[in-house]
């Protein structure tokens, strides 16, 4: 097997579990999946890793080669088998590219949690940290208020530049990149609609969105109110468990998953709104995670995306329109996980001037995929690099990213490099042309 470069983050560690005899039959993943793949290959060119690595241990297909011989006990989870699956940014690109329909992301599933178990203490120890201060309220906005309080300084964004291709600038490039503290106010619990109503929608305001793009919560909910949808407002739904459940820490996920799922209350509603593309998909597999819960299928078939739904039910004539030229970034949970794309385009060519500019493997992931561009910062600034070149051939002023994880990233990209561009949501670039 080929060696990889050791990665530094909280994902890395050497397994300390002692082994199991060798054959010993794990059975921690099904092993249906596993047989569906016909290695055809196909997947190899849909992968970001194996784009950038060329390496077989770095593909979907690698990854599931080795996979089933852990579940068959033919290996065991040394650092260096650790470290391909680690390198997975779970994007489902390779989903997408399947012509057998193989599940690789219940395989992927599947596996961390039983790597989680094996890794060194330190290693479990800091991914375990990083997943309860991204899901925890108060611990997360302490954590991100002083990147808050700077955030866009241009201080930081000319030492990113200067560091350009360092990991320290790499990480002033990210704390430049976060939105400033603008005292935005909290939401209502009930907005109503404008016009004939079409149908409830709960809004779940989510973990990292919440805190860190309140005003693009307030476009979501403006946006559908004129679309006709009343809106409810779920403050106290907490995290979907969608951050712990990438890290391995499947029983974290599946705790927050219930505890979201019995906040929710029993006022009908026609659709459930996420704040996130991987909240989103993470929530569309709850009937699968909590297999348990007679509600939790409810949940999943209900949940859409805002943009998904806004571009079934119309908006009216917008106010103003954008000039700037605009590209679209996909992230991969909602192109690969939901299904999403042509409706944020629909949406925006709607608003803007000029025709969208394409943007070159708009669907190969930023590097970000919820904690990626921390636990596994070498890949991820690669796969950043690659895209930011994409950007500047496409020459876009403006890049839409629906995912507050692709905007961190994508903008801490464009300041390192000292690219003239704008990434924003394209809700916000939609409220901009239909509320302002």
């Amino acid at each position: 097997m080929a060696e990889t470069s050791h990665v530094n983050g909280p994902g890395s560690g050497e397994a300390t579990a002692p082994p199991e005899p060798r054959g010993t039959q794990r059975r921690f993943v099904d092993t249906a999946p596993l047989l569906a793949c016909v290695h055809c290959g196909l997947c190899q060119d849909a992968c970001p890793t194996y784009v950038e690595t060329g390496r077989e241990a770095d593909s979907p297909r690698g990854r599931i080669h080795l996979v089933r011989a852990l579940e068959e006990g033919r290996i065991e989870p040394t650092a260096e088998v650790t470290r391909h699956l680690d390198a997975c940014l779970g994007c489902l690109a390779c989903e997408t590219a399947c012509p057998s329909g193989v599940p690789y992301g219940a395989v992927i599933g599947a596996t961390r949690p039983w790597i989680e178990d094996r890794r060194g203490a330190p290693a479990r120890a800091a991914r375990r940290a990083l997943a309860a201060l991204l899901v925890r309220p108060f611990a997360r906005r302490i954590a991100f208020a002083p990147l808050r309080a700077v955030g866009g300084a241009s201080l930081l964004a000319r030492a990113a530049r200067r560091l350009h291709g360092t990991r320290a600038g790499s990480l002033l490039a990210f704390a430049a990149a976060v939105p400033p503290a603008r005292g935005t106010p909290a939401l209502p619990e009930v907005v109503e609609p404008v016009g004939t109503p079409r149908g409830t929608a709960l809004f779940l305001p989510g973990c990292v969105a919440e805190t860190l793009f309140p005003e693009t919560a307030h476009a979501t909910v403006g946006l559908l109110a004129a679309a006709g949808v009343r809106v409810r407002v779920a403050h106290r739904s907490g995290c979907c468990g969608a951050l712990p459940h990438h890290l391995g820490r499947a029983d974290d996920g599946r705790g927050l998953l219930r505890t979201l799922l019995r906040s929710l209350g029993d006022e009908p509603v026609d659709w459930i709104l996420p704040s996130a593309a991987g909240c989103g998909a993470h929530l569309r597999e709850a009937g699968h995670l909590l297999a348990e819960e007679p509600a939790a299928g409810a949940l999943a078939a209900k949940t859409i995306d805002p943009l998904a739904l806004l571009a079934r039910l119309g908006l009216p004539e917008p106010r103003r329109r954008i000039a700037e030229t605009v590209a679209v970034h996909d992230p991969c949970h909602l192109a690969h996980g939901q299904g999403v794309r042509e409706e944020p385009r629909a949406l925006l060519r709607a608003v803007c001037e000029k025709p969208l500019v394409p943007l070159r493997e708009s669907e190969l992931c930023c590097g970000s995929a919820g904690t990626y561009n921390l636990t596994e910062p070498e890949m991820a600034a690669r796969l950043l690099e690659r895209k930011i070149d994409a950007v500047v051939a496409s020459g876009a002023r403006i890049v839409a990213a629906a995912n507050p994880g692709c905007l961190v990233q994508v903008r801490s990209g464009a300041l390192s490099r000292g690219i003239d561009v704008r990434v924003e949501h394209p809700l916000d670039l939609l409220a901009r042309a239909h509320l302002d």
